[in-house]
């Protein structure tokens, strides 16, 4: 587990079906500990008080760490409940998240990006790929998921849904998929949401 800025870090775990590693979040907050998008958990960390899911694939090992409350996408909870895992918390407009985090909807219908503001980063799921990730691997510090991804979205309709993120003084895109970007993130969302 790597410490990316105080009280936030970041592991990655095997991911057998898309057989690669894959990035989750561990975020400290006066609310108690929040994982994002949790995968196979270091045995060191506690018990997680609250889950956020950024899109319902990434439900992970969410059902085997029995946390107080699970947060996801109100467009999301049927398919959860599908794969076992109870919602206790639908995300919709205007809602309060734990520890300050702020949800963004995007393009892709049930997916969300969270914004962690003391620690100037976004979490994203599958809308942002980064450095080396499946499918069709670049050394692109972010690149967009392939267009195939968001259904009945184009490309553009999400840079459109991302664009409010460059009002924010982003300084990290912690990606599930490939490289984090931890330096100069809003110049390399830019890059993608500009192009």
């Amino acid at each position: 587990m790597e410490e990316i800025a105080p009280g936030l870090h970041r592991w990655t775990a095997r991911h057998e079906e898309w057989e690669e590693d894959v990035g989750s979040l561990a975020l400290e907050t006066d609310d108690g500990l929040i994982l994002i998008d949790p995968i196979d958990p270091p045995r060191d960390l506690r018990r997680p008080d609250h889950v956020l899911i950024t899109v319902f694939w990434h439900y992970r090992s969410t059902p085997k760490l029995r946390a107080k409350r699970v947060w996801a996408s109100s467009r999301t909870v049927r398919a959860l409940a599908n794969r076992g895992v109870t919602v206790t918390d639908p995300i919709a407009k205007n809602v309060l998240l734990p520890g300050g985090v702020q949800p963004f909807e995007t393009a892709r219908r049930g997916e969300l990006v969270y914004w962690l503001p003391k620690q100037k980063s976004v979490g994203v799921g599958d809308v942002l790929l980064g450095s080396g990730a499946k499918p069709r691997a670049t050394d692109d510090p972010l690149r967009l998921c392939p267009e195939r991804w968001l259904g009945a979205a184009t490309h553009d309709d999400l840079r459109r849904s991302l664009e409010p993120l460059l009002e924010l003084p982003v300084q990290r895109v912690l990606v599930s998929h490939g490289k984090p970007v931890l330096r100069a993130g809003k110049r390399a969302l830019e890059r993608v949401l500009r192009a």
